[in-house]
């Protein structure tokens, strides 16, 4: 099955593994290029030198393109761009636009460009500002999302660019490709699906707290960052729904000191770091302080194995996913049901 995606990416099948903090690591992103998809590290949660380590560690694992996840807004983010140039890595994809000069310089170096976006607005602004293709996630799909559902939002994209459309929010089988290449997207990208492979680095625990949920599982809250988050219903995140403001911004402030700790970005950074973020994203104060919560809550839960300190970034489609395939066996399965469900049309 061709198209402009597998086309533009230089892979078999059109098929995306987004990049998910603390879970797109090389053992994930390697098994999905294997598996003839395009794999994405996320980079977000990692320095400059764990970035350096990761690629090289994807690299040993697969000889097929790949991508990288970066944070337009980050200070070093010109010195990553340089960094895949030079490790020949297939494509840089943003989960927020990246300004025009970053674009450029990906241009420059030969990367693939490809932000994530959730409004028709935003498509038609990277658009002309040069981008190679776009994500485009509809208020389905977990971690930061919209409110407009994909079926809306898709086909408003499609019709506003003419360059390829990668449909995310809800996808997890054949008839989702199919569905989403009707529409007139190039392929589909998927999270929460490719979280719960026997590839993903995720602790099996977690994965049967993910396994458990159903449809109507998760929510979308902006308790725990400051935006709109979707993330699995737990006990945890309840007791944070319900909690007071003041003890939302204490735990924000104990998070973005344990993150700084970790990731070891010295505070002048971390200060012009956060206010390019606010000024960029037309964040509150409350809301910077709050966006350090995101990579700290998602740690405990995915990295740490603990589920009832954390939260879970899922999709809706969560409720819709009974087992834990390898991307070997996902990847084929889904192109098996998208031929069969085409053969089924005609």
């Amino acid at each position: 099955m061709r198209t402009a995606a597998t086309e533009l990416f230089g892979v078999e099948h059109p098929i995306v593994q987004t990049g998910m903090g603390w879970v797109s690591g090389p053992r994930l992103t390697s098994a999905t290029a294997n598996a003839g998809g395009l794999g994405i590290l996320a980079s977000a949660t990692m320095t400059y030198d764990e970035l350096a380590v990761a690629i090289t560690e994807t690299k040993a694992r697969t000889n097929k393109p790949f991508g990288v996840n970066l944070r337009g807004d980050a200070m070093d983010a010109a010195e990553r761009i340089d960094l895949l140039a030079r490790e020949g890595v297939r494509v840089a994809s943003f989960a927020l636009a990246p300004k025009q000069d970053l674009i450029k310089r990906c241009k420059d170096s030969g990367l693939v460009v490809m932000p994530s976006i959730g409004a028709r607005r935003h498509a038609e602004k990277v658009a002309a500002w040069g981008v190679d293709a776009v994500i485009v996630q509809g208020g389905e799909g977990g971690g930061h999302t919209g409110q407009v559902p994909t079926t809306v939002l898709l086909p408003q994209v499609v019709d506003a660019v003419d360059i390829p459309v990668i449909a995310a929010g809800g996808f997890f089988d054949g008839r989702g490709l199919v569905a989403a290449l009707s529409y007139g997207a190039a392929g589909i990208a998927m999270g929460t699906r490719f979280l719960l492979t026997s590839d993903s680095a995720v602790s099996e625990q977690v994965k049967a707290v993910y396994l458990g949920k159903g449809v109507a599982d998760t929510v979308v809250t902006t308790e725990v960052d400051g935006v709109p988050h979707r993330v699995l219903r737990t006990e945890f995140v309840d007791q944070l729904l319900k909690s007071r403001a003041l003890g939302r911004m204490t735990r924000a402030v104990r998070n973005a000191l344990a993150f700084q700790k970790l990731s070891g970005t010295p505070w002048k950074d971390v200060v012009t770091e956060g206010l390019a973020m606010r000024k960029n994203a037309e964040l509150s104060l409350s809301q910077l302080v709050m966006a350090a919560n995101t990579p700290m809550l998602l740690k405990a839960a995915m990295v740490d194995g603990r589920p009832d300190l954390g939260v879970m970034a899922s999709g809706q489609v969560v409720g819709l996913i009974e087992d834990l395939p390898s991307c070997q066996e996902l990847i084929e399965r889904i192109m098996a049901e998208a031929e069969s469900t085409l053969e089924r049309l005609r």
